[in-house]
């Protein structure tokens, strides 16, 4: 079974499903006391040593993040397997967490069980995929659309638990829309407070405060302008010369120029032309975006909505032969130390539409976080609104413990308004038992009916954890759910059956659906693991 004590070690059955479902046993038990409208509370002590007070959480996906690495090698493998399961739901629709870790559980432990028993667990995996279809062409069919502040306020609140934060974003997404970008800052105030931003804007600030025009809110700003569009590196003052030259004989009121890097003899270039700014005005911004391929994303987004050519340093452009067609226009464009806002701009609108078309294929079908992430963050600029979210509190830690609960919701509420809702509390789950049932009571391969009737089980979880974590006793409560109408769930504030959607307890159909398809595709893959191989652990200082 050891190859090598210091480098590798293979461990095959019945080691490999002891160790790897110890792991997910502890990673899941630690989530699920997270879930429901009345969370219990996970501590987790820190690693600093002149600071010992531990942090509090009722994030699961966070609190599977901070979990870091298990001593055993055996039982690491599987907390890590769910771990990474658990941290891509949170980044891909910020919620759902903690139902993905109970449906999992369920799902993985009854698997194994059965195998131990003589199951096939390659056929398992087959027939529990099988199901899943089952449920998601159920839940897709009982999805009902949103539209209203009041109703995106109640799906903000079943996430965050928090009346005022989610009035508010109840408020901003039914003006900026489901695409709109939304910025979380730290409040000046104990209270949540919003501001709305006009136009589209960037995190592209002024290349230096000497611009400022707008001193009232310290910004500079121009009007009727041409844009000049790059990632370049401005060596000197002169390079620009041709830029200024081609922008006051179009005609042109004001200029803006966007470089990766402009020295000061460059910016003296623009100061120059900009003394008498009733004829004209000239101001610098950074190229937005971090990386190189943020930029070039960003200056292809900047030249649809504005109508330029973006002059970009890896195709060795220069600023030598600027042409006035090839200006982005606006009517306004403003910035200050970290945003640049473009009002107006005067792309083709064929153009737009082609491209935000292609955004949301994108968005819809991709499945790395960071690829999701920018792609929403770039179909914002084309199709929402934008707002400022300023979130207070009593001190640095409740204001920042606030702001993640912020980002959480609006993740989940970004996807309910894009996907609808569903009977919450669990109960559209629980709606979708009667069919796999049924499906399990026809089937005569055992493997198949068990697989059914595992699934069937692991759609009591999410219901059973939240009753638990209120403080009911879930067989009871279970059975009285089960002799009333479909759609009927617990309310977990005060115990009483009732009808969910009717009660204004609504899950997010975009979150429960990505969670009940993760947890059970994880899962069906997980009891196929046979072997792990264990390689010599490297000095980590984290893991994504």
């Amino acid at each position: 079974m050891t190859t090598n004590q210091h480098f590798d070690r293979v461990v095959f059955q019945p080691q490999t499903y002891q160790g790897f479902q110890a792991g997910i046993n502890q990673i899941a038990d630690a989530v699920r006391p997270t879930l429901g409208p009345t969370p219990r509370m996970v501590a987790i002590t820190k690693t600093k040593p002149h600071d010992q007070t531990p942090e509090i959480f009722d994030d699961g996906g966070t609190i599977a993040r901070r979990i870091i690495q298990l001593p055993d090698r055996d039982v690491d493998t599987g907390a890590m397997f769910l771990r990474q399961l658990l941290w891509r739901q949170h980044e891909q629709v910020g919620d759902g967490t903690a139902t993905t870790a109970v449906i999992f559980q369920a799902v993985y432990n009854e698997a194994v069980r059965f195998i131990a028993a003589g199951g096939n667990a390659m056929m398992m995996r087959r027939y529990l995929e099988q199901g899943l279809r089952v449920v998601l062409d159920q839940l897709t069919a009982m999805t009902i659309p949103i539209s209203g502040k009041e109703t995106i306020a109640q799906v903000a609140e079943s996430v965050c638990a928090d009346p005022e934060l989610s009035q508010v974003l109840g408020e901003i997404f039914d003006i900026v829309g489901p695409y709109g970008q939304i910025e979380i800052r730290s409040g000046r105030t104990r209270g949540v407070e919003r501001e709305y931003v006009s136009g589209t804007f960037f995190e592209s600030g002024l290349i230096t405060q000497v611009m400022v025009n707008d001193h009232e809110n310290v910004r500079a700003q121009v009007e009727d302008t041409a844009i000049f569009l790059s990632d370049l590196e401005i060596k000197e003052g002169l390079e620009l010369v041709p830029v200024v030259r081609a922008a006051i004989d179009a005609g042109y009121k004001g200029l803006v120029v966007m470089a990766r890097i402009i020295p000061e003899d460059a910016i003296g270039v623009l100061m120059k032309v900009s003394q008498n700014p009733e004829r004209f005005k000239a101001m610098a911004v950074k190229t937005p975006g971090n990386k190189a391929s943020d930029q070039a994303a960003f200056l292809e987004d900047l030249s649809i909505l504005t109508g330029g050519k973006a002059y970009v340093d890896a195709a060795a452009a220069s600023t030598q032969n600027i042409q006035p067609e090839h200006f982005g226009q606006a009517r306004r464009v403003w910035a200050d130390k970290t945003f640049m806002s473009v009002i107006g701009g005067k792309g083709d609108a064929l153009e737009i539409r082609k491209q935000v078309a292609g955004l949301k294929g994108r968005y819809d079908v991709v499945d790395d976080p960071d690829i999701r992430k920018l792609t929403l963050t770039r179909l914002g600029k084309f199709m929402g609104g934008a707002a400022s979210l300023f979130v207070g509190g009593l001190s640095e830690v409740d204001i920042e413990a606030r702001k993640e609960l912020a980002e959480r919701a609006i993740g989940a509420v970004r996807a309910t308004i894009l996907k609808g809702v569903l009977p919450g509390g669990g109960a559209a789950l629980l709606a979708c038992k009667p069919k796999l049932d049924a499906l399990a009571a026809q089937i005569e391969n055992l493997d198949e009916r068990v697989s059914y009737q595992i699934l069937s089980r692991a759609l009591e979880e999410p219901t059973r954890t939240i009753l638990t974590n209120a403080g009911y006793d879930p067989s009871v409560r279970m059975a009285r759910i089960a002799v009333s109408d479909t759609g009927n769930g617990v309310d977990a504030r005060n115990g009483e059956v009732v009808d969910m959607a009717a009660a204004g307890v609504f899950d997010s159909a975009g979150v429960l659906l990505e969670a009940v398809r993760g947890a059970v595709t994880s899962a069906a893959l997980g009891i196929t693991v046979d072997t792990m191989v264990h390689k010599k652990r490297q000095k980590i200082a984290n893991r994504p």
